[in-house]
């Protein structure tokens, strides 16, 4: 599946490296921005910008129908959403494919599966990958209090809908337990618009271990190995080590081969990690979970590496092409006859502005 042009519906780092990597590829790219980062990097990366709205997220990098009229306005063929923002959106993903785009990233089908805690536990379960004990079902307090005397304290409350660790309760003794489940409930209906929880046995000590996995159109599945992701603060990853040290390449192969049997079985397409505990213990893997998140590997730079949606070998040997000798044109900013002359305070020039209200498009 071929495409010319890409929108890239994000910012900073990630919107920058596919950039780059459309770029080597012989691809043009078209970058989004807010009035916020309209002189912002990723933009001068890009052969072409369009505004998509004022500076609050949900009101541009959020906003499906913005972003949709960008691409169309800019003749995009194809939309990657990099990480974060909409990129887990099976809603958005269905959008594009609605509007005749590319999704460069997992079908809305998958997207779907895998964005619930509770029904991807089951999902993977069904198909032998191992997960950590809990608790998926009934979500009144009588159940969950009798499901957590089976499972045994500590145990972890989480929230179903969400990651990050919001909605992440740690309980130590049955006593604190009710109390834990109503502040999960409060946390996860605020971050995520749902309140439904899932119980899981504790595990001390362990270590968070991911796969990165390469899946293309034709269902060929490859992975770049793990990395160690276990020194967090406020369970957001700080640091992260590739290869592992706590991992033997028999343990190594395991974990691979779950991660890989993972994205079949949900019919898994593009960059993502499968992630996993590594109970030190027991030296056995728990808990994996599906994101379509990317980081490069030693002689990797994994984001973007699925764009054409090629036969998964391609996706390792085009990985380590250099960049020397590349030649980078000024891109390509889109103006609107109706567009305000100028820039709130009169700090950015009105050739800056593009709009993605149908008007023709302009060099800069």
């Amino acid at each position: 599946m071929a495409f010319s042009k890409i929108l890239i519906a994000n910012r900073g780092e990630i919107a920058c490296r596919i950039a780059r990597t459309a770029r080597d590829l012989g691809v043009r790219t078209v970058a989004v921005f807010s009035d916020a980062d309209a002189d912002a990097l990723h933009v001068r990366a890009a052969d072409e910008a369009v505004r998509i709205g004022p500076a609050p997220a949900r009101e541009s990098y959020l906003n499906i129908q913005a972003i949709l009229a960008a691409a169309k306005h800019s003749g995009a063929d194809a939309v990657h959403p990099g990480y974060g923002f909409l990129a887990e959106t099976a809603e958005f993903a269905k959008a594009c494919e609605d509007a005749g785009l590319v999704f460069i990233g997992p079908t809305p089908a998958a997207i779907q599966a895998m964005g619930n805690k509770a029904q991807a536990k089951r999902l993977m379960t069904a198909v032998g990958i191992p997960c950590v004990p809990g608790h998926e079902g009934d979500q009144s307090d009588a159940a969950l209090a009798v499901e957590a005397r089976r499972i045994g304290f500590p145990l972890m409350i989480k929230a179903a809908a969400g990651g990050g660790g919001r909605g992440m309760r740690l309980v130590g003794e049955p006593g604190a337990l009710t109390a834990a489940l109503a502040a999960a409930r409060s946390e996860a209906r605020n971050a995520f618009g749902s309140d439904e929880l899932i119980l899981e046995q504790a595990i001390a000590n362990a270590r968070h271990i991911e796969i990165q996995i390469f899946v293309d159109a034709q269902g060929n599945v490859i992975h770049l190995g793990e990395r160690d992701c276990s020194i967090q603060r406020r369970h957001q990853k700080v640091i992260e080590e590739a290869p592992s040290p706590a991992v033997s390449p028999e343990l190594r192969g395991k974990i691979a081969e779950a991660a890989v049997a993972a994205a079949r079985a949900i019919r898994y397409r593009g960059a993502g990690t499968v992630e996993f505990l590594l109970d030190a213990s027991r030296s056995s893997i728990r808990s994996p979970r599906r994101s379509p998140g990317s980081i490069s590997s030693p002689g990797s730079c994994g984001s973007p590496r699925a764009s054409r949606c090629r036969p998964s070998t391609r996706f390792a040997s085009r990985a380590t092409r250099s960049r020397r000798g590349s030649t980078r044109k000024t891109p390509t900013k889109t103006s609107c006859p109706a567009a305000a002359p100028s820039w709130p305070g009169g700090r950015r020039r009105a050739r800056a502005c593009a709009s993605i209200m149908g008007c023709a498009r302009a060099s800069r």
